[in-house]
């Protein structure tokens, strides 16, 4: 796979601290609260049962998702839209970022000066997403040729072995129907959502551009309007 990035991996690795869960919640309560826009039963919303598998990962608590969900129906509530914008970063790699907001003016502010002020810049639209293709991203436990022969047959369109994790990419539109065939085949998935995966990528072999690079990621995930963060820069060295 050309274009497989690491920044998921080590956000993975990262975890997610206590200072930085409340945060974590109300990203995700964000995104169940659009998908639900589009029903409220996740067994025919695809995207909202994808959204509260992400939230139950994250231990968030039910009775926030059901906050989330209850939005919908919300008149008061305000109302959220997503955004997605591009930027560059150190080294020149490309940087797409997810947002839902209740207030653009308050947010694309909030965006461009975490890249000015990490070492990146704002891009137009379109000069940075045509070296990025949407597609299905899930993480399931376990490598060697087995288990990707199982995931090649569950439906995947190709995967990547990494620290004993398979990688698995799926297109768009069957990331669920592969997800259930991979936990119908055994396969413990750890996560599964659609990413921004770059069709090639930016090789940092140099600890200075990394960090570089990792810093200005990490501004931007902490944003609290920031729901994803994908880049095409492939780091490798290890931090």
């Amino acid at each position: 796979m050309s274009g497989h990035s690491k920044w998921s991996t080590i956000k993975r690795q990262k975890g997610v601290n206590d200072a930085k869960r409340g945060a974590v919640f109300t990203k995700i309560g964000n995104q169940i609260a659009i998908a639900a826009r589009s029903g409220t039963d996740p067994t025919m919303n695809s995207n909202l049962a994808l959204a509260i598998e992400k939230a139950k990962a994250a231990n968030m608590p039910n009775s926030n998702i059901d906050r989330a969900i209850a939005r919908v129906a919300d008149k008061s509530a305000a109302a959220l839209t997503e955004e997605t914008y591009e930027g560059y970063g150190s080294g020149g790699v490309g940087i797409i970022v997810e947002v839902a907001t209740d207030n653009k003016n308050r947010t694309l502010p909030e965006v461009k000066m975490a890249l000015t002020k990490n070492g990146g810049r704002f891009a137009d639209s379109g000069s940075v997403m045509f070296q990025f293709k949407r597609q299905g991203v899930i993480t399931v436990e376990g490598s060697g040729e087995d288990t990707l022969l199982t995931v090649l047959e569950a439906g995947a369109l190709d995967a990547v072995e990494e620290d004993n994790e398979m990688i698995v990419y799926t297109e768009q539109k069957d990331l669920m129907k592969v997800r259930k065939n991979l936990l119908d085949a055994g396969l413990k998935v750890k996560d599964a959502e659609l990413q921004y995966v770059p069709t090639t990528t930016v090789p940092i072999t140099d600890r200075e551009t990394a960090e570089k690079v990792l810093k200005v990621m990490d501004a931007l995930d902490d944003l609290d309007d920031v729901t994803a963060v994908h880049t095409n820069a492939d780091i490798q060295i290890d931090l």
